[in-house]
């Protein structure tokens, strides 16, 4: 199957980039990078899914920052990558965490393996016409009352495209999700948004709202 374009741009991206990304923004969720209400929603999601035995996985990991503060909360957890490079930054940098290769549209899982999903900004290189299509695979592995967490940097869908992405040569195109059209697409593909925010910009690194979604998979076994 040929791979979508955006899917080998990010790849190539990221793989340039990972261990930069990594000194970037660090290997473990902090204030720096993750405010008062995504730390909320972190804490959230962790009650929904609760410690019941399951897998839960953070989907578009990079260096598995993410994937350790759910570990670090209890949960069992796989963290899944599109890029070699960062989940070589993330296994040395995490290596009591399980990290293998995927991508949004393309999961290694199982139908109905995961009680829970986090999508923590890995749907910001993914075109809204592509959104109902993640959506639909993320409701196949997720259980029945499984949950999924979504984080994305909103807009009204716009297209950022950068042609010298983090100067690596490559372009790489960043999407502004409308809420409401992230909403629409999570619904048709029976997830069921019930717990929403958008908030201002007012970290260092940030110019736009940033918007979250915790769903649960309202239609299992479809």
């Amino acid at each position: 199957m040929t791979e979508p374009d955006h899917v080998s741009a990010a790849r190539a991206v990221y793989d340039a980039t990972a261990e930069q990304y990594a000194r970037s923004v660090g290997i473990d969720v902090s204030p720096a990078f993750e405010g008062p209400v995504d730390r909320a929603f972190l804490a959230a999601f962790v009650e929904f899914v609760g410690l019941a035995a399951g897998l839960v996985a953070d989907i578009g990991c990079g260096p598995g920052r993410v994937a350790a503060w759910l570990t670090a909360h209890g949960l069992d957890v796989v963290g899944v990558d599109v890029s070699q490079a960062m989940l070589t930054v993330a296994r040395g940098a995490h290596p009591d965490i399980r990290f293998e290769e995927g991508c949004l549209s393309a999961l290694p899982f199982a139908d109905g393996s995961l009680i829970g999903a986090v999508c923590w900004y890995s749907i910001i290189h993914t075109p809204p016409e592509h959104l109902r299509e993640v959506f639909s695979e993320l409701h196949r592995v997720l259980s029945g009352g499984g949950h999924l967490l979504v984080a994305f940097q909103a807009g009204e869908s716009e297209a950022v495209r950068r042609t010298d992405a983090y100067g690596t040569g490559y372009s790489l195109t960043h999407i502004r999700h409308c809420p409401e059209v992230v909403a629409r697409s999570l619904i048709e593909a029976g997830l069921k948004p019930h717990a929403q925010a958008v908030r201002e910009p007012e970290l260092d690194h940030e110019s736009t709202p940033q918007a979250f979604i915790i769903a649960r998979n309202v239609e299992p076994g479809r």
